[in-house]
């Protein structure tokens, strides 16, 4: 499955969004290549940078997610965006949302930017030396 046949088996009112965040991630961060797998039990649109997951994003009976590495990893951009994102719900590297109002998109855009300049695959690589 292509990510975007994932999408449009989403119901109607979430496919809108679900591509809007599609683009901004394939748009702004060059470095990953999509494809939809399976992770925590689910089928979502993974975003990997050489092998590795940067970015997922998912969509589940009462939400979506926007699974998000550089976040997880990097304490500063986590504050900076559950402070621009505050409708959304944030966990260590996950945003949860219902609606396009919780995640407007030029904010989204402005965190997959910022997210692109983090190396996940050589962070993970060199962790893995020590």
């Amino acid at each position: 499955m292509t990510p975007p046949e994932y999408i449009n088996e989403q119901p109607a009112e979430k496919q809108v969004l679900l591509t809007s965040i599609h683009h901004a991630i394939t748009g702004n961060d060059l470095s990953v290549i999509p494809g939809v797998e399976s992770m925590m039990g689910k089928q979502m649109i993974l975003y990997k940078e050489r092998g590795y997951m940067k970015y997922g994003l998912a969509a589940v009976k009462n939400h979506m997610s926007l699974h998000c590495m550089p976040i997880y990893m990097n304490p500063a951009l986590h504050a900076k965006y559950s402070t621009l994102l505050p409708a959304a719900k944030f966990q260590k590297g996950c945003i949860n949302f219902s609606y396009a109002t919780e995640v407007p998109p030029e904010i989204i855009s402005a965190l997959i930017t910022d997210c692109s300049a983090i190396n996940i695959a050589d962070m993970l690589e060199n962790r893995k030396k020590k």
